[in-house]
């Protein structure tokens, strides 16, 4: 009787959990009009890497011109890790008016827009402010509990290039749901 009695606690925990996870899901915003794939993949020990070159360099000329050097100027880097990491690249197309859905990443993404033009929310933000990177710009997600959403405002293709470092085997996205500041038509 008491064998029966574990089996059933413990099928009931598992059911509980499954259907908790799922039930936490279920808010998340789903992307519409958008493909992401991965292009490489890699995985990296421990990093330790610093970049200086500060404080400026003086190379200006004897009419105070910038020298040959003047990219010198305060220019700092770090990157450190603690354990494994995983670094994607990663190709993101939006169709016309396509979206990603609202979600976040554990480590950082450094992006290119490469076509088009994207417009990024901020979960955040209570005035739900648009941000538009054209073709050309950058822009940094800082990943951690930054949730976002990047969508397609225009009639044509748009497309990224990104680049993330995030723990090892960690998810790469994380959907979540709408935090309830931008009310898109």
């Amino acid at each position: 009787m008491k064998k029966k009695i574990v089996w059933l606690i413990a099928l009931a925990a598992v059911w509980a959990f499954a259907v908790l996870y799922h039930a936490r899901n279920v808010g998340a915003t789903a992307a519409a009009g958008f493909v992401g794939t991965t292009i490489a993949t890699g995985t990296f020990d421990d990093i330790d890497v610093f970049n200086h070159f500060a404080p400026p360099r003086t190379d200006d000329d004897e009419r105070g011109r910038p020298g040959e050097h003047e990219w010198r100027k305060v220019w700092l880097s770090w990157q450190k890790t603690k354990g494994p990491s995983d670094l994607f690249v990663q190709q993101n197309v939006w169709a016309k008016h396509g979206s990603t859905g609202w979600h976040t990443h554990p480590g950082h993404s450094l992006i290119i827009v490469t076509e088009g033009t994207v417009t990024t929310y901020e979960g955040h933000d209570e005035e739900c402010k648009p941000t538009v990177h054209p073709k050309g710009s950058t822009f940094v997600d800082p990943g951690g509990d930054h949730v976002h959403i990047i969508r397609n405002e225009t009639e044509l293709e748009a497309q990224t290039i990104a680049v993330q470092l995030i723990p090892a085997g960690q998810p790469r996205r994380i959907d979540v749901e709408d935090p309830g500041n931008c009310h898109f038509q």
